[in-house]
């Protein structure tokens, strides 16, 4: 099969995407029951968005020559449970430069929700209190961003208003950047218990999922502020649940293990803890940015130039 004649499933009708390039056959489907041709003859599969890992997947097996699976998130871990179904050679791509604004623009949001005790001015109007005070702010904050990849650093690009005093970063890999240097996790010892504010942005895979556990909850100090923007996962909840009903930490999650978090699990109500239901990138910037990167990473595929953001390969 070469790209000039290849299936490209994808999870937005071809006719709502400029700049598409011709001689691919575009196909529709966007997890629903039907598929909308043979998945065989697929070389290059949109993975739905936000539909979960079992809709992610189910074609995969079928797909014996797809060429590339590209997804629509920042993160790859609900395709990964599919990845031994395919043949190796396969390139998996994620969507590096979709997500990384607004994700970052959430963060901010809850930090400073957070800080500032607006959920507590939310209640507050509604039984018509005045609820005055003083309250922390983002400013003269240490900051601790664990998983420094571009959503990582689009966050910190946005903290440099916001006079914080530090900001300190932690990646897989030590490196040295422009802004200074990143560190390693095993460097988070170190650094949590000077941080106010961590940060978490990292991907979900085996070192990471856990990561949160009791052991790094307890060197940070006390007061500070726990956000996650990255995966449930990556946070053991039994372990964060102690230290928030505790009073002794305060937490604003985008992400929840489990996720959707269920009517009457005890996060919901737990003191010092913002929760909104998983939309760091979903957003009005979602779409035309998703719509660019399809049009840039299938002109490339069709022209048989290597695509973009390849995560993987599998072997």
């Amino acid at each position: 099969m070469t790209a000039t004649t290849a299936d490209v499933w994808l999870p937005f009708r071809a006719d709502e995407i400029d700049a598409l390039p011709e001689g691919l056959n575009y196909l529709f489907w966007d997890g629903g029951p039907d598929f909308p041709g043979d998945p065989a003859d697929c070389a290059y599969y949109v993975v739905p968005y936000m539909k979960g890992s079992e809709i992610a997947v189910r074609p995969l097996a079928a797909m014996s020559t797809v060429q590339v699976v590209q997804t629509l998130s920042a993160g790859i871990d609900h395709v990964e449970p599919g990845l031994g179904l395919l043949r190796a050679g396969v390139r998996l791509c994620n969507a590096k430069g979709v997500h990384e604004a607004s994700t970052a623009e959430l963060t901010l949001a809850i930090i400073l929700a957070s800080l500032r005790g607006i959920p507590g001015f939310v209640h507050g109007q509604d039984k018509e209190e005045w609820r005055s005070g003083f309250y922390p702010a983002l400013a003269d904050k240490s900051v601790l961003i664990v998983g420094y990849g571009s959503i990582g650093s689009a966050i910190e690009d946005r903290l440099g208003p916001f006079e914080c005093a530090r900001v300190a970063r932690v990646a897989r890999s030590a490196r040295t950047t422009a802004r200074g240097p990143v560190h390693t996790l095993d460097d988070l010892p170190a650094l949590l218990p000077e941080a106010d504010v961590v940060i978490l942005s990292t991907p979900l895979n085996p070192s990471t999922r856990g990561l949160v556990d009791a052991d790094f909850l307890a060197a940070m100090r006390d007061g500070a502020l726990l956000v996650n923007v990255a995966r449930g996962g990556v946070v053991d909840t039994k372990a964060l649940l102690s230290e928030v009903e505790s009073g002794r930490l305060r937490a604003a999650l985008d992400v929840t293990d489990p996720e959707p978090l269920p009517s009457g699990h005890p996060l919901w109500h737990a003191p010092n803890v913002l929760i909104t239901p998983h939309v760091g990138g979903s957003t009005s910037a979602f779409e035309p940015r998703a719509k660019r990167l399809l049009a840039a990473q299938l002109t490339r595929f069709a022209a048989g130039e290597p695509v973009r953001n390849v995560v993987l390969t599998t072997g």
